[in-house]
């Protein structure tokens, strides 16, 4: 019979190992009956440590094998436990709302059976570029897309804006079976941000990967845009577009406001 005496949390351990996970996360993966991890192998060892009844998902993934289905099984795995009753911590890589199916899922399903259900904040690859590269999100404005799906949908992009476009190194798997995708593949994305998205093709671009290993290097290599399909990119790369054009100042909306302030001034 299920026991409303379950719950779930999922947590965020951070991006770099034993540097990033927050007080919070780690008292939660200590005092679960089990603990899930999908992270990095070393990851998954140092949490397992925290935690006798430690389980890796990462054996439910297969070459071929399509990804949304290894997210079902997450859940399933991980909801089992739940409704016998255990405490249970879900642990991914980063933060476990960012570009992770199947924490979202997981509390989804918990809560709608009765089951106490949250999700707890970690340090997200886009954290870690920021500080990295010295970007400030509200200088110019920033647009997030998984690049995939930037490219099966048309887009309206702001190019005075950043532009982050993550998983890059998946770009056009319709498949989503591979860890990697083709040159031709990523091409097409090349030529999408240059002909329909007005981008010159000289304008320097940025692959960021965050470290997982503190003494390992951080990866900020710049090219220009139509080289892109040519460069070595991994599961982890996020590729940057700074601006190509100037902000452009919407002097009706300024006059307005300015009229406000005059008005403002004068009454008082």
């Amino acid at each position: 019979m299920q026991s409303n005496t379950g719950s779930l949390v999922c947590v965020g351990p951070g991006m770099t190992l034993g540097a990033h996970m927050p007080l919070r996360c780690r008292s939660h993966i200590e005092n679960a009956d089990v603990v899930f991890t999908n992270c990095h192998p070393l990851m998954e060892q140092w949490v397992s440590t925290m935690n006798k009844d430690t389980r890796s998902l990462q054996p439910l993934y297969a070459e071929g094998k399509d990804r949304r289905d290894t997210y079902r099984e997450m859940v399933a795995a991980m909801m089992a436990e739940v409704t016998s009753g255990k405490r249970v911590c879900g642990v991914f890589y980063g933060h476990p709302g960012v570009f992770a199916q199947v924490p979202h899922t997981a509390i989804a399903q918990a809560k709608q059976a009765g089951f106490r259900a949250h999700m707890e904040p970690g340090i997200s690859a886009e954290d870690c570029l920021y500080a990295d590269m010295g970007i400030d999100p509200g200088a110019y404005g920033s647009q997030h897309f998984e690049t995939t799906q930037f490219m099966m949908f048309s887009r309206n992009i702001d190019t005075t804006a950043y532009l982050f476009l993550w998983q890059v190194g998946l770009a056009g798997d319709l498949s989503i079976t591979k860890k990697s995708t083709s040159v031709a593949q990523r091409k097409i994305l090349t030529e999408l941000l240059i002909d329909d998205y007005g981008y010159p093709p000289e304008h320097r671009v940025a692959l960021y990967e965050c470290p997982v290993v503190i003494t390992d290097k951080t990866r900020i290599e710049w090219l220009p845009l139509n080289t892109l399909h040519e460069a070595a990119l991994s599961l982890i790369t996020t590729l940057v577009i700074p601006p190509c054009k100037r902000l452009i100042k919407n002097e009706k909306i300024l006059n307005k406001l300015n009229s406000l302030s005059s008005d403002k001034e004068a009454t008082s």
